[in-house]
């Protein structure tokens, strides 16, 4: 999960990068930067007219450009980080979906039951024509769908009572707004009353009845009254203009931030005492000033932040975030982090997708469960001063130049997906780039395995679960028995009684206690090969580097001995012991035991019980092979205490003998360990 997240940040991390190398692009190309101010006065009056459409404000009454720039002045000055996303917006054809009611029930459910939003319904009677036509609809749809009204038809035939019961009796227009300025209050609805049917007239009086719902303000003691008052709302946005009405967009987020954030227009159209505006610090209009309990911050000086109604709608997000706010980042960051399993798993592409839908499972289920104690734990009323605290937090962190430029970016990737998508891959298989690389490094066999391969191994593993009962309560990893013998299912199905014996996987003996023979005063290697004669000197030779490099093999080594002895194929490395018996024919271990077997036996000397485990008891007789131990013979420990030659009790237990030879106590369970007892002192006493 950690390396996911780092993953996920250098991610982020990049993308932040890369904007900025954007912005230095466009800043070499064009000569300008996205926070820099447009002159009106050198734009045309086609983009003039486009920035007016996205600010929400009507022009259909102003023939001449030179109007038209004078009320593109008054609503807020221009960026051309605005002026592009304005003109990239009107280039994109996208037809929007407008919804079609099918009775009461889907029209209560959307319409007046949603507490937050704008709706604009257009109601067809019965055997009747709409009141707007198609192509006049579909650009009335277009228009209101920018400021985040939501659009639908609803047509009577499919529900006439319901349409009688309301007073439908004729095609009109119904506009559905939030009533109070609380949060989830009522909603009403108003009828179009008016007798023209075109889309300048209805924007209108669609703005008209969305700016209503906005405090106004008219003269200097109105606004000296308001700004000193304090009230439920924490956070008030001014819009300070020479304006008739407040634009669309400022009108829709009072709507959309109902009960979390209060908008207040101030009209300075025929204001002739400006001095309180100049104690408060506004010295310009128009300026939209935030106000919060930390203290004043102007709207538009930062990265971003253009007067439109997504960088605004964003800004107050990260502001005033509310609780489905957090959960939706939530959701985008962990399945973002899940997503890159898909490049750090290696192996098969199957393997790949089979761990990708687990992770994505498993998270998003750890993240549900996560949330609803959090849910609970702020209904608590007692919390008020925390959450308090924790939206100080937010709007501390959020009004800094970092954050704006992470606001910009997160509005321009979300603006164009397909760079996000790529850009995603193309660090996604950087990741697996190197992982890849690392674990051939490693010298990790999945790097190589195929679909065929890693579905083989699934399904063992599925039907050794299947079928193998759970021999104990410690967690074996399992290596299926059906590649040994094929024959092994149909033999189980061929004897049911067979079912009740559980299969016990050999992996417990990779931790099984391992250690090396020695004995006490014991002359060197070296001296006691020079007491052979000349005529053995080339197989004393051989033993004396077996017995050299005996001692530089590693761990590793060990257990892969022990493995391929479990596996049947009956012979022993370098380590082995000095048992020459039935369970050990390999050449090298004969030489090795007769070489070592004459002098190091437990009878000639003493053995070094310090090297021995704590919890083993003290022998020199492996009873498998009944042959002493040998020094430097590889030796293992049962659970149980007993202690034999490593390769012969490998080969009794991968024989299916799990227990020891000699208590039969289990192989596999844990017991209490051996304490030896303390020698008796052999002075009399005094």
């Amino acid at each position: 999960m950690w390396v996911k997240l780092c993953c996920l940040l250098l991610y982020f991390l990049a993308l932040f990068v890369l904007a900025r190398v954007f912005e230095a692009v466009a800043w070499y190309e064009s000569g300008f930067l996205a926070t820099q101010l447009v002159d009106p006065v050198a734009l045309s009056f086609r983009k003039l007219r486009t920035i007016l459409e996205c600010r929400g404000l009507g022009h259909s009454g102003l023939p001449e450009k030179k109007d038209v720039r004078e009320l593109v002045e008054k609503s807020g000055d221009l960026m051309e980080g605005e002026l592009y996303s304005a003109l990239k917006e009107e280039e994109a054809s996208e037809s929007v979906s407008s919804t079609n009611f099918s009775g009461e029930m889907h029209f209560y459910e959307l319409v007046e039951d949603t507490k937050d939003g704008i709706w604009l319904v257009q109601v067809i009677a019965n055997d009747r024509s709409p009141l707007v036509g198609k192509v006049h609809w579909e650009k009335m749809v277009k228009k209101v769908s920018r400021f985040g009204i939501r659009t639908g038809t609803f047509n009577c035939s499919s529900d006439p009572r319901y349409c009688k019961r309301r007073g439908w009796l004729k095609s009109t227009l119904i506009m559905s707004v939030p009533q109070t300025s609380t949060s989830k209050g009522k909603v009403m609805l108003k009828e179009y009353s008016g007798r023209k049917i075109e889309v300048e007239h209805i924007f209108k009086w669609i703005t008209a009845h969305a700016a209503s719902r906005i405090k106004t303000i008219y003269n200097s003691e109105h606004l000296k009254e308001e700004w000193n008052k304090s009230d439920q709302y924490r956070v008030k946005i001014y819009l300070f203009a020479n304006l008739d009405q407040p634009p669309a967009f400022f009108s829709a987020l009072s709507v959309k931030f109902t009960g979390r954030v209060e908008f207040i227009f101030v009209n300075v159209e025929n204001w002739d005492n400006k001095s309180y505006m100049a104690e408060i610090g506004i010295y310009k209009t128009p300026s939209y000033i935030l106000r919060t309990p930390e203290g004043i911050y102007r709207y538009g000086n930062n990265t971003g932040e253009f007067i439109s109604l997504r960088a605004m709608d964003s800004f107050l997000r990260s502001l005033q975030p509310e609780v489905n706010d957090l959960f939706v980042l939530s959701l985008v960051l962990v399945n973002l982090m899940a997503w890159m399993d898909l490049f750090i798993t290696q192996g098969a592409t199957i393997k790949r997708f089979v761990v990708l839908i687990s992770t994505l499972g498993t998270y998003n289920s750890l993240l549900i469960i996560s949330w609803l104690p959090v849910l609970g734990f702020l209904q608590l009323p007692y919390l008020d001063s925390f959450y308090e605290y924790s939206l100080k937090l937010f709007r501390y962190s959020n009004t800094t130049t970092l954050a704006s430029w992470v606001r910009a970016d997160w509005m321009f990737y979300s603006s164009h997906p397909a760079l996000f998508l790529s850009t995603y891959l193309g660090h996604g298989l950087l990741i697996d780039y190197f992982e890849k690389k690392r674990r051939r490094n490693n010298n990790t066999d999945e790097v190589n395995a195929n679909n065929l391969e890693w579905l083989s191994s699934l399904w063992d593993w599925y039907t050794s679960y299947l079928f193998h009962p759970i021999a104990s309560f410690q967690h074996f990893p399992f290596d299926s028995d059906w590649d040994e013998d094929p024959d092994l299912f149909l033999e189980r199905l061929a004897f049911p009684d067979l079912w009740l014996h559980p299969l016990i996987p050999t992996d417990y003996i990779k931790n099984l206690p391992m250690w090396r023979f020695q004995c006490l005063g014991a002359h060197s290697d070296e001296e006691m090969l020079e007491t052979f004669p000349d005529s053995e000197s080339d197989s004393d030779s051989e033993n004396k580097e077996l017995f050299s490099s005996d001692r530089e093999v590693s761990e590793d080594d060990e257990l892969n001995t022990f493995h391929r002895c479990s596996e049947g194929e009956r012979r022993c490395g370098v380590e082995s012991c000095s048992c020459a018996s039935q369970y050990c024919h390999h050449e090298p271990c004969e030489r090795k035991a007769r070489s070592y077997g004459s002098y190091s036996s437990a009878g000639d000397m003493e053995p070094d019980w310090s090297a021995w485990p704590s919890d083993m008891l003290h022998c020199t007789e492996c009873v498998v092979c009944l042959e002493n131990f040998a020094k430097g013979c590889l030796l293992m420990g049962l659970p149980c205490g007993h202690v034999f030659h490593q390769n012969c009790i490998v080969m009794w237990l991968a024989g299916g003998r799990h227990c020891c030879p000699v208590c039969r106590w289990a192989s596999y369970k844990k017991k209490q360990p051996y304490i030896h007892p303390q020698p008796l002192s052999s002075e009399p006493p005094s």
